[in-house]
């Protein structure tokens, strides 16, 4: 039982899933860009008095462009960091810091979670 608990907390095993509310879209060249709404008081705040946009695009690298296309609620991000090697691979170093990182940023922007 333990050992169960154990693996369930290891970062690698878990498993993203974007949000539904980030609309994203593919270029020409293969990257990807998040569409982000700002919405809130403060945003409309600065909307209206700083001319910040509505919407955000946030454009990944090619890495990370790459993991985005590969999150699809299924796999797990220790077989995404196999696939990313074989795409990328010494580019990619140190991968699992890399994508731990990635995905921590990811998370903390509310443009994934995780399936529990």
């Amino acid at each position: 039982m333990k050992q169960n608990s154990e693996k369930s907390n290891n970062y690698l095993d878990k498993i993203p899933i974007r949000t539904e509310h980030i609309l994203w879209s593919v270029e020409e060249n293969g990257l990807v860009t998040l569409d982000v709404e700002n919405k809130g008081i403060f945003h409309r705040f600065a909307q209206r008095f700083f001319h910040k946009p509505k919407v955000s695009h946030i454009h990944l690298d090619p890495m990370g462009s790459f993991v985005w296309c590969l999150i699809d609620g299924s796999r797990d991000i220790l077989s995404l960091s196999a696939l990313v090697k074989e795409q990328f691979g010494e580019e990619a170093s140190p991968l699992y810091e890399r994508l731990s990182r990635y995905f921590h940023i990811l998370n903390s922007y509310g443009f994934i979670t995780f399936k529990k």
